[in-house]
């Protein structure tokens, strides 16, 4: 259970970043790298995701049902 609170968390945050850089992108107009910050931060955070869902699965605290 603490593994789906934790992947909806991350997804939750995920979301918050890729709105965020949007909001960068149409209001700063003279080129700061706020916008390139806040995509690194979600592909991070994405990748962090992918590996704590391996590392899950390898360990069975998440499984595949049929």
């Amino acid at each position: 259970m603490l593994i789906k609170i934790a992947t909806v968390l991350i997804l939750l945050v995920i979301i918050g970043s890729l709105f965020s850089a949007l909001v960068f992108l149409l209001k700063d107009k003279q080129g700061s790298d706020r916008t390139v910050k806040a995509l690194t931060m979600r592909i991070g955070l994405s990748i962090a995701l992918f590996l704590l869902l391996i590392i899950a699965a390898h360990f069975g605290y998440i499984g595949h049902t049929l």
